[in-house]
């Protein structure tokens, strides 16, 4: 028996059988041993058959248990054409640091159809038209996380030109399947969309799908809306995989192309929403040390991003999803509006300083105490949009009032909230849509791109903290606070 292929803890006993008696072998009573000779190869046998019943148990408790969370398997991650395993195994050329990867930043909305815009105000790429760019680029793997999938008219029981985009991006996906790119998409459990087909369309065609059953695992949902593409580009930001993402609900995000220490690391979180999509899955107490993050707000990316010197970092939600090392969403975002000096503008699809999903609710100021801080006490210009539509719970708007009060301008407060209303129009017919859901926060240090309601407790979430040297990419972020959308906002 090799003893050299067991664990440290199978070894023990032969260690121990191995010390050196209390006297030479060569000095050993000849009569002591002629009368316990017997006796002695009696013990030695069994002990031979113990030491095996116990190797054999091993080897077949091995074979049998699924694996633990201290040793996640490769084969327990998505496949991909390229690569050997996951980047989320696979150590990074440097921890943390400046890499020399050329990032690139670009910042992507949707508009709603037939929502009139200020004059003179800027936009981003559309985001449909990103989506299919990014797919282009994908040589690999396309692993994606997001809350539910809903492409093509049918899926919802509507006959509308204008789910043509979505239709096109999940023929695209098909395609990349057909070139042997793989497809990875983990998804929450259950899903809103019942009746869509696109899931089971992919699968059918390769792509591996892991539903995720964040009620059972944290009473909550997988929020996150994110792609990692070959381990390289990605996109962030608040759009679900839904048409009505791409042409009849407000969106913004982000696509970094070129920056593999970022995809990588935001990799890892794809990774933890991955094995948690098996079967019996449970949260871990201690995440494995593959999953951790070396890239935080106390030791963030540094790049170029678009030649503008940056710092990045990822965080997530709820803290039972954060590895060592990640920085939990809420804590980011309390940094970011923390560490404002001048401005903090914020668009969000509704406000409530209250738990919103769990029974009953109870008061969590946490986020609007933080706005009414940096008003209040350093004088901070707090902006605030706030989405409004057929279905919003009309209880938010107490809320919104009473932070509106504070603003005082005499005593240099200076917060202003306002309504963004998208116009339905002739578009009644179709559900849950003609409304502003973009999740954004920028301050003069920092943006923040994300896609968490603000509940930080059990939905699971991602986000994206950026800072600069310069003003190049927060000028353009900026104005996506500040620009048309503000300016078509007429409700104070």
């Amino acid at each position: 028996m090799d003893t050299k292929a067991g664990p440290p803890e199978m070894l023990k006993p032969l260690r121990r059988a191995a010390v050196t008696p209390m006297w030479p072998c060569s000095m050993l009573p000849r009569r002591l041993w002629d009368r316990e000779a017997g006796t002695l190869q009696v013990l030695g046998a069994l002990a031979m058959l113990w030491l095996g019943s116990m190797a054999l148990t091993y080897l077949l408790w091995q074979v049998r248990r699924p694996p633990t969370w201290g040793q996640v398997q490769p084969k327990d991650m998505p496949r991909s054409w390229g690569h050997g395993s996951s980047p989320a195994l696979e150590p990074l050329e440097a921890e943390v640091g400046k890499q020399r990867d050329s990032c690139q930043l670009v910042l992507v909305e949707s508009i709603p159809q037939d929502l009139p815009f200020a004059a003179g105000s800027l936009s981003a790429q559309p985001l449909g038209q990103a989506w299919l760019q990014l797919l282009d680029t994908a040589q690999e793997s396309v692993h994606v996380a997001s809350y539910y999938w809903s492409l093509t008219g049918p899926d919802i029981g509507v006959n509308d030109s204008s789910s043509q985009l979505g239709e096109a991006l999940l023929q695209k996906l098909q395609q990349l399947l057909g070139r042997n790119i793989s497809l990875a998409v983990a998804t929450s459990s259950p899903t809103l969309a019942r009746k869509s087909t696109d899931l089971q369309v992919l699968a059918a065609r390769g792509a591996q799908v892991r539903r995720v059953p964040m009620g059972r695992l944290t009473r909550g949902v997988l929020h996150s809306k994110f792609w990692v593409v070959d381990g390289r580009h990605i996109y962030m930001g608040s759009a679900n995989m839904d048409w009505r993402s791409l042409t009849q609900v407000k969106e913004l995000g982000a696509v970094i192309y070129n920056c593999s220490h970022l995809a990588q690391d935001l990799e890892k979180t794809f990774q933890t929403y991955w094995v948690l999509g098996v079967p019996k899955a449970v949260l871990p107490k201690t995440w494995p040390q593959n999953f951790s993050s070396h890239i935080n707000r106390f030791q963030p990316f540094q790049g170029l991003f678009d030649g503008v010197p940056t710092t990045a970092y990822f965080s997530a939600s709820p803290p039972a999803l954060c590895p060592q090392g990640r920085t939990p969403d809420l804590e980011a975002l309390l940094v970011v509006m923390g560490s404002a000096q001048e401005f903090i503008y914020a668009s969000v699809m509704e406000y409530f300083p209250t738990t919103r999903f769990s029974h009953p609710r109870r008061y969590w100021p946490v986020l609007d105490n933080a706005l009414r801080a940096a008003a209040f006490s350093k004088g901070v210009r707090v902006r605030l949009l706030v989405s409004c539509g057929l279905n919003t719970d009309p209880t938010m708007f107490p809320y919104l009032r009473s932070l509106q009060a504070l603003s005082n301008p005499a005593a240099n407060v200076s917060v202003d909230v306002k309504v963004f209303i998208v116009p339905v129009g002739n578009h009644s017919n179709i559900p849950f849509s003609r409304v502003n859901h973009s999740k954004f926060m920028v301050t003069e240090k920092a943006a923040y791109i994300g896609n968490s309601q603000a509940s930080f407790i059990c939905i699971l979430a991602a986000a994206c903290t950026l800072g600069d040297s310069g003003a190049t990419v927060w000028d353009r972020a900026r104005w996506q606070g500040t620009g048309g959308c503000w300016q078509a906002s007429g409700h104070g």
